[in-house]
This record gives C-alpha cells, sequence and structure tokens, in this order.
C-alpha cells in the first residue's frame, strides 16, 4: 500500500511540475473573477434589490409593472411571465424575497464543472501517453512495481487533479461572491423553479446535489479520455474524441431519443440531475437505477480497457 501511494505522490509531483497545470488553475480563478464582476455590474438590477417591510406591497407593484412591460414589448412575454410566477410563490407561501448572495453565485457556477472536465481531460489523456512520447515508459516498468499498480496510481492521481479542481472552483466562488455579493446567512433558503413550478430549499444541500452529480460526468469523461490514452498512446486522439463526445453527447441521445434502445448510451445517463425535482427522464423507461447500473458498466468497461492494453502491451521496442 505504501508503494501505492508512493506513486500517487510521484504523479502528483509530476503534474504540478508542468506550467500547463497551474495555468489551469489561474484560468479557472480568472473565469470566476470575470463571471462575478459581470453579474455584479451588469446584472438585473432587480436581482440585487433589497425589499422592505412592505415587501408583500413591493412585491405586487412590480408584477403590476412587469404585466405592462409584457403589453409594450412582445418579447418580454417569454421572460416576464417566469419572473411573475416566481413572484407569486413568494406571495402565496409569505416569503421574503432575498437579495442575490454569494451562496447563489456558488450555485450557479456548478456549470463550470465542464471547464473542469476539459483540463481533466488534457491531463487524463497525456498522463499515459506521454511517457510513450518523453521515452520514460521503460524506466517507469523496470521498477519491481506491478504495472497493474502504476496503472492504477496514475488514474487515481487524475480523480484527485479533477477533485482539486473541484474544490478550487468551489473555494474560488464562495470567496468572490461573499466579496461582491455578501452573504444571507450560514444555509439561507432559496426559491427555485422545477418540474411543477417553484420550491424552496436550502442553498447548501444545492450545491452539494449540483456539484456532486457534475462529477459523474467528469468521472465518466476522464476515464474515457484514460483509456483512449492507454490503448493508443496519442493524447492529441485521446482529447479529441473525449471533447467531441463530451460537447456533442446530448444532442446525439436528443437525435437518437426516438429509439428504445438509445437509453443505453452513456450520455443518455450520466446528468442524473434528470430525476430530481420531479423531473422527466429525456427517454421513456429511464429510471435512477437504470442509470446508474448503465454507467458502472460503462466505467467497467473503460478500466477494463485500460489495464488490458498497459498491462499486456510489449515495451520491448518502444
Amino acid at each position: 500500500m505504501s508503494n501505492f501511494m508512493n506513486l500517487i505522490w510521484n504523479e502528483q509531483i509530476k503534474l504540478y511540475a508542468q506550467k500547463s497545470t497551474w495555468i489551469m488553475f489561474i484560468v479557472l480563478a480568472l473565469i470566476v473573477i470575470g463571471g462575478g464582476l459581470i453579474t455584479k455590474f451588469m446584472g438585473p438590477e432587480t436581482d440585487f434589490k433589497e425589499y422592505g417591510d412592505n415587501w408583500q406591497e413591493e412585491v405586487q407593484a412590480e408584477n403590476a409593472q412587469l404585466a405592462t412591460e409584457m403589453e409594450e414589448d412582445e418579447f418580454l412575454q417569454f421572460s416576464n411571465p417566469v419572473i411573475i410566477e416566481e413572484n407569486n410563490y413568494y406571495l402565496e407561501n409569505n416569503i421574503k424575497p432575498q437579495p442575490y448572495d454569494g451562496w447563489e453565485y456558488v450555485l450557479e457556477n456548478s456549470f463550470l464543472s465542464s471547464v473542469i472536465s476539459l483540463f481533466t481531460i488534457i491531463v487524463a489523456a497525456g498522463i499515459i501517453s506521454n511517457e510513450f512520447k518523453w521515452g520514460t515508459i521503460k524506466l517507469l516498468l523496470i521498477r519491481p512495481i506491478s504495472r497493474t499498480k502504476i496503472l492504477f496510481s496514475k488514474y487515481a492521481s487524475v480523480l484527485i487533479f479533477a477533485l482539486t479542481l473541484l474544490v478550487f472552483l468551489l473555494v474560488t466562488s464562495l470567496v468572490v461572491g461573499a466579496i461582491l455579493f455578501g452573504l444571507n446567512g450560514v444555509n439561507p433558503s432559496i426559491v427555485q423553479q422545477q418540474a411543477g413550478g417553484f420550491g424552496q430549499n436550502g442553498v447548501l444541500g444545492e450545491i452539494v446535489q449540483d456539484y456532486g452529480l457534475s462529477l459523474i460526468t467528469l468521472v465518466m469523461m476522464a476515464t474515457f479520455a484514460f483509456m483512449i490514452s492507454a490503448i493508443f498512446r496519442s493524447s492529441s486522439m485521446a482529447i479529441g474524441l473525449a471533447i467531441f463526445l463530451m460537447m456533442a453527447g446530448n444532442a446525439i441521445v436528443a437525435f437518437l431519443s426516438q429509439y428504445g434502445w438509445s437509453k443505453y448510451i452513456l450520455f443518455a445517463n450520466t446528468n442524473l440531475k434528470q430525476y430530481m425535482d420531479g423531473a422527466e427522464p429525456l427517454i421513456e423507461g429511464m429510471t435512477l437505477t437504470f442509470s446508474i447500473v448503465v454507467l458502472l458498466v460503462y466505467f467497467a468497461l473503460f478500466i477494463g480497457a485500460a489495464w488490458t492494453a498497459f498491462t499486456k502491451r510489449d515495451i520491448a521496442g518502444q
């Protein structure tokens, strides 16, 4: 076990010795800061409005204004009804609207997990293929350590990197959000649009759910890129295929959703949020248990293919 931990430690040292790794952290931080500034100075004023003691009258007046605006501008008929419905939820449930705060900014930034997926794919694609590219694969495999341990130490290092980036995103978003927008308490309730209308939830629970579910796609795409890297020893092929599938996966599923077998496609199952808050799955017949089983099968296939290719390859001619 100590050998395995030492291998992971060595992989982490090699990873953070590369300038590209630190550039990824810097880019992610700049995106978070830039997004916060845009939201602060260019976001709708209604998001930052603080209501007084007579907030019910203020919300009713706001609804009247929104209705008037819809009569004057037909394009607002698509957006204003949603705002009016949300305001009505506040009134019906006697909930005083809270201004936008840092917790909501953290929650909104869960979509940046796609950027983390991109960075993780790049790392996963190169962590094996670069050993062949740099000619260090023989030095690595002549050590008195099994190929299986070497392979899984590299894979574990990829997952640790992905988790580190996700935690970095969370912390950076919270710090930037707190500075720019403040915090409405430790775990304020927020009103969100759901499948059956609007609902009220604790923001911390929503953050854990959104970021936790984003890990599914993150891990699956990193594992796929890791497998391609192990099989073909080409980081460019692994990066290209993984990014293409990550970007086009949902479109492919939507196009093929008319066929029953499409529910077995990987990308039909990576978004487990389709089962949350009363939402209906994209393809009829799918359930949360079904998607979990499909994901586990794909995961086993990816890991099995990577292990077979790495442990059975003859490197004598490398």
